[in-house]
């Protein structure tokens, strides 16, 4: 801010010195030499001018002085604003300067700022598995800057990193399907193998698993069915029962149809076996054990005369049992 020249009017107290106050106070001397009757009133207005004059002088000057000092002090305070608008001022040049350059100019000024920030940013997407916006962005590489050399070693390096993401996640997968498969849990091996096979359509041993989990099936089904033959040979009954039990979900409708016979047998001498035992139990006074087996025969023959014959006794056998107890306690 350039500094203000304001004008000054203390001149006027000269020349009203020298032409006003300074010539009535000589003719006031003047006058009074000869005595005359106006002479010492001329003589105190010179005076009284000499001294309003000088007396208003200093007044001006003092005036003159604070407001020199005033604007001192404004010019001060202003000195630091003036310096930062002429900052912003060259700054905002900048800007316009800048804007004024061509988009051919940007991209040769930035070329280079711009390939490392492409750089990095497929790094960034690296690390987010985002496969497909990484190999985008090694394309521009070719295509804006012209460096293929460069863009060939980082889709190569994607593809890598892709390829080892994607056995990694078909090996994890493929161990939750083994461990599906070992503990018999088949539609839901099946369904994890689909759902890989949607994320993974080109893996062919991806394609592969649903085979392979059927295979597994029936090498389990085959292991039963020669368990239970083994088991029928040893007349095994309470064995057999449990590997029935097992081999139940995978028998077709024909393949039980066949079975019957046989079923029919096991469960046969099952009821007889538990029959025989209940007799002994309650011959024996063992009225615990009766009622165990009782319970066995009612829950699991419940349709058959024997289940009838012994849920008639229950009541009867709950008596005796209690009654054998409080003579045990007593």
């Amino acid at each position: 801010m350039e500094k203000r020249n304001l004008p000054s009017f203390t001149w006027m107290y000269a020349v009203v010195l020298v032409f006003v106050a300074l010539p009535t106070f000589f003719v006031g001397v003047y006058l009074a030499a000869f005595r005359t009757p106006a002479s010492y009133a001329m003589l105190a207005a010179g005076c009284a001018s000499i001294v309003a004059v000088l007396i208003s002088w200093a007044l001006g000057r003092s005036l003159d002085a604070t407001r020199d000092a005033n604007l001192a002090c404004f010019d001060a305070a202003m000195n630091p604003l003036n310096e930062r608008m002429q900052q912003m001022s060259v700054v905002l040049n900048q800007i316009s300067e800048q804007q004024l350059l061509s988009d051919r100019a940007k991209s040769v000024a930035y070329r280079d700022k711009d390939r490392d920030a492409v750089r990095r940013a497929i790094h960034e997407e690296i690390g987010k598995r985002d496969w497909e916006a990484a190999m985008v962005l090694a394309n521009d590489i070719e295509q804006q800057f012209g460096y293929k050399q460069e863009a060939d070693r980082f889709r190569a390096e994607i593809n890598q990193r892709w390829q080892e993401a994607q056995r990694r996640e078909i090996s994890e997968a493929v161990g939750g399907i083994d461990r599906l498969t070992r503990s018999e849990q088949w539609p839901q091996a099946l369904a994890e193998a689909e759902r890989l096979a949607r994320v993974f359509p080109n893996d062919q041993q991806v394609k592969n698993l649903p085979t392979e989990i059927e295979g597994r099936r029936l090498a389990h089904k085959r292991q039963l069915l020669s368990s239970w033959n083994e088991s029928l040979a040893r007349k095994d009954v309470d064995g057999s029962i449990e590997i029935l039990k097992q081999l139940d979900p995978y028998l077709t409708p024909q393949e039980a149809e066949q079975m019957q016979e046989p079923v029919r047998n096991v469960f046969k001498e099952k009821l007889n076996s538990l029959r025989t035992q209940f007799s002994l139990a309650v011959q024996d006074h063992k009225w615990a054990e009766a009622i165990r087996l009782g319970d066995i025969i009612a829950r699991d023959f419940p349709n058959t005369k024997i289940a009838q014959e012994v849920r008639e006794k229950m009541d009867a056998l709950r008596q005796r049992a209690d009654r054998q107890e409080e003579a045990v306690n007593a």
